[in-house]
């Protein structure tokens, strides 16, 4: 693999600043001071005067455009330009105070290629806070109109942030004067070994695309994958996880995502209850037709249930008892909604057979006795 190479940089000759602070000697301090001395002195003031107007940029100025873009109601990127702004101003101060002190002529090359290194980091980072600004006020934008893509949103993020690190990267190196693409080429071996050896976690980077394009579910919806079932809290690069109705959380490789299959119960229009109830044989047929009529009417008259499909029906013949059937949708797919309807239908239903004096069947086989085979098998005690 190729190992970066520094390139060199040619020297350049003294700049306007350093022969002003040379003027400004000989006019106004013949004779008082060194060349060195006013040199040192004037990288000092130029260094202070560089923090001063980093603080006004910061304190003053970005305060005063965020007040006049608030009454526009479009800040935008602006909070996020504040620090890389200030920290240009000073660095700026910086470098012309390297420009005139005397280690600018004993290292040139090395402080000409700090330089360089510096204000491309700085740059690349304000461009990083304005982008990162852009995706999250579009994130606003998104969750504001109920957008599909709002929840994916920080894992795009993520994954252009990724990217960009390893761009200025390469970027910083080369303004250093590293033969990058020397690098880059030498990389090409070993990128392949590397490929190889990470196919796993590049499988989980594409099935992480895929979910995103796909969008079978979304953050804070209910899935079930595979054996395990909760709530979705995070989709990453990597995996995405879940939250158990134990509370434990479950890590899902995003390989095993895309290829498994998703039951989202979050995108149910409603919840189905299916139930059958045991009727014992000795009821009077019309009784358990009142009754079985009264539940239906019980169940079209409840504003939770779904009056789209609603099924109360004597439905078979059972070895101990009679089966009815009860089926119906609750309006709300919410699991506690659900469960609060169910409860009200269910007590509903007890008070229904009761009031019709139908006898429901125990859920297993009950033995009565009555009268003279009663007494058989237990006699009465003696006085």
């Amino acid at each position: 693999m190729a190992a970066l190479i520094p390139v060199q940089v040619p020297p350049v000759p003294p700049g306007p600043l350093l022969r002003l602070v040379g003027w400004l000697q000989a006019r106004f301090f013949p004779g008082a001071m060194d060349d060195s001395t006013a040199r040192w002195i004037a990288a000092l003031l130029l260094i202070l005067f560089s923090i001063g107007l980093g603080r006004f940029v910061s304190g003053i100025l970005f305060k005063r455009l965020k007040k006049w873009m608030a009454k526009a109601n479009n800040q935008l990127m602006l909070p996020a330009l504040e620090p890389p702004a200030a920290t240009l101003v000073v660095l700026s101060g910086f470098i012309a105070a390297l420009s005139v002190v005397p280690l600018w002529e004993e290292v040139p090359n090395l402080v000409r290629l700090g330089e360089q290194g510096a204000l491309s980091a700085v740059v690349l980072w304000g461009i990083a806070c304005a982008g990162g600004a852009v995706i999250d006020h579009f994130a606003v934008g998104a969750r504001a109109r109920r957008l599909q893509i709002a929840a994916f949103i920080p894992l795009i993020k993520r994954t252009v942030g990724s990217f960009f690190v390893v761009f200025s990267v390469l970027v910083v190196l080369e303004s250093l004067g590293f033969e990058v693409k020397t690098f880059l080429t030498g990389l090409g071996i070993g990128g392949l070994a590397f490929a190889l050896a990470a196919q796993d976690t590049i499988a989980n980077m594409f099935g992480s695309f895929v979910v995103i394009m796909d969008q079978p579910f979304y953050v804070g919806d209910y899935i079930r994958i595979l054996s395990h079932e909760g709530t979705v809290e995070e989709i990453g690069l990597r995996s995405t996880r879940l939250r158990t109705a134990q509370r434990t959380q479950v890590v899902i490789p995003n390989k095993t995502v895309a290829a498994e299959i998703i039951n989202n119960f979050t995108k149910m229009p409603q919840r189905r209850v299916d139930s059958t109830i045991g009727i014992t044989y000795d009821n009077p047929p019309d009784r358990i037709q009142q009754a079985l009529s009264d539940v239906r009417a019980l169940l079209r008259s409840d504003p939770g249930v779904d009056q789209g499909l609603v099924v109360v029906s004597l439905a078979d013949f059972g070895d101990a008892f009679l089966k009815a059937q009860i089926l119906y949708f609750t309006a709300d797919p919410n699991w506690e909604t659900h469960m609060v309807v169910r409860e009200r239908v269910n007590l509903g239903i007890l008070r229904t057979f009761a009031a019709r004096s139908v006898t429901l069947a125990y859920p297993n086989p009950v033995i009565r006795l009555d009268g003279s085979s009663a007494q058989q098998v237990v006699p009465r005690p003696t006085a």
